[in-house]
């Protein structure tokens, strides 16, 4: 719904705009240009829907792998006893854990296909427990915002956005991505968690959130420290190398395993060219409604606007161009990935604020189609505090993907 009413007022708006400028400033070509764009923009979310076909091919063969070797399986089992403590309702044997957890693991690895069937069957164990059948409980309250929150630790689709859109190197975002995305769901975590009075302070917590919070202040203070001309370089090279460690790792746990890794790869690069043949008409509406905001000149009219606020209050406004991204994420991850894509072959994928689009894109979540697909799967009208605190951790991922941005890109 949320999509459709914003699909709907790009063309309305545009139309209104364009006639005020027909009438009253006497461009007589701003309807031509809007046509010819709307052309352009079909024709360039085609070219770009092909392009993804060998890059997701590959990760999601990869990914499959990883699912089949049990990589999956251990991580969950890794993470275990934390999620324990933030589930304190939940009977410790009870299936909706592991399905939790798969969820989370599998958001984790970027596994989206994986995650959303795990995710729905958790929810739905989760309403076993629940007494009140129209409200939301606690639990499911925190595994929907920590969902909403952007549990990802591999950006595989914005990579492949960046590859195809000509960037030097496609991976650059990868630590930026995971920094802000921590921070994004450490906000949603310690907001829910007051909410609920979940004791944060719990041995366990602390173990698992400490040694992460060590670990991202650690790479921040790195990155912070050192010469700009170094911060991407370094950044590149870790994030590659972790990348391909991955990569290796799944490999190596299917083989050890005995898992025919050359068949789950396949397997899973049959599903990543399907994912880039299903998205084209999904790319074709949102850049051509976009086409249209922007030939229109809605689109400069409000980043000129913003940009003018952000200046007169002394602020660089290099990452102000991003922002529509930011403001569509939480209704579309369709129209805000379409709104990258936009920003990146307009500016080039290099581009300071193509950057700063991509790590929000990677660090924040569609709150409003979460919350809807999840809570109307098991029919749930009242959800409480589950809204504020997911926006809240959206609003943290926002804004540290800016700070962050301009720590190892400006």
């Amino acid at each position: 719904m949320a999509l459709n009413i914003v699909w709907i007022s790009f063309f309305l708006i545009a139309f209104a705009v364009a006639l005020v400028k027909l009438i009253f400033f006497g461009d007589v070509e701003i309807f031509q240009r809007i046509v010819s764009g709307t052309f352009d923009s079909a024709t360039t979310a085609a070219e770009i829907s092909l392009g993804l076909i060998g890059l997701m091919a590959f990760w999601l063969g990869i990914m499959k792998v990883g699912e089949n070797g049990g990589m999956i399986g251990l991580f969950a089992k890794a993470v275990g006893p934390f999620f324990h403590k933030l589930f304190p309702e939940v009977p410790k044997n009870h299936p909706a854990l592991g399905s939790i957890l798969m969820n989370f693991s599998a958001n984790m690895l970027g596994l989206d296909n994986a995650a959303t069937p795990m995710g729905l069957k958790a929810i739905k164990e989760l309403q076993e427990l629940n007494p009140s059948k129209d409200t939301a409980t606690n639990a499911q309250i925190m595994f929907m915002v920590l969902n909403a929150s952007s549990l990802t630790l591999l950006p595989i689709s914005i990579m492949a956005y960046r590859k195809e859109a000509g960037a030097a190197d496609p991976s650059d975002v990868f630590i930026p991505i995971l920094i802000a995305t921590f921070f994004s769901t450490l906000t949603g975590l310690i907001t829910v968690a007051l909410y609920q009075r979940i004791n944060l302070f719990n041995k366990v917590v602390i173990s698992y959130l400490g040694s992460i919070t060590l670990l991202i202040g650690g790479l921040l203070y790195l990155f912070s420290t050192m010469p700009e001309e170094q911060v991407s370089v370094v950044s590149s090279v870790l994030g590659n190398v972790i990348l391909f460690s991955i990569i290796v790792a799944f490999i190596s746990l299917a083989m050890y395993r005995k898992v025919n890794v050359y068949e789950s790869f396949i397997e899973g690069a049959k599903e990543g060219f399907d994912v880039a043949i299903k998205i084209i008409p999904y790319l074709v509406g949102i850049l051509v409604a976009i086409g249209v905001f922007r030939e229109a000149g809605v689109m400069d009219y409000l980043v000129q606007g913003i940009s003018a606020i952000v200046r007169w209050l002394g602020i660089d406004d290099g990452f102000v161009e991003a922002l529509p991204v930011a403001f569509m994420k939480p209704l579309s991850g369709s129209g805000a990935r379409g709104l990258m894509v936009e920003l990146m072959h307009q500016n080039g994928a290099d581009n300071f604020a193509a950057r700063v689009a991509c790590v929000i894109q990677g660090s924040t979540e569609t709150t409003f189609y979460v919350l809807a697909v999840y809570f109307g799967s098991i029919s749930i009208k009242k959800i409480r505090h589950a809204l504020p605190c997911a926006l809240l951790a959206e609003l943290a991922g926002v804004i540290a993907a800016i700070i962050i941005a301009y720590i190892f890109f400006a």
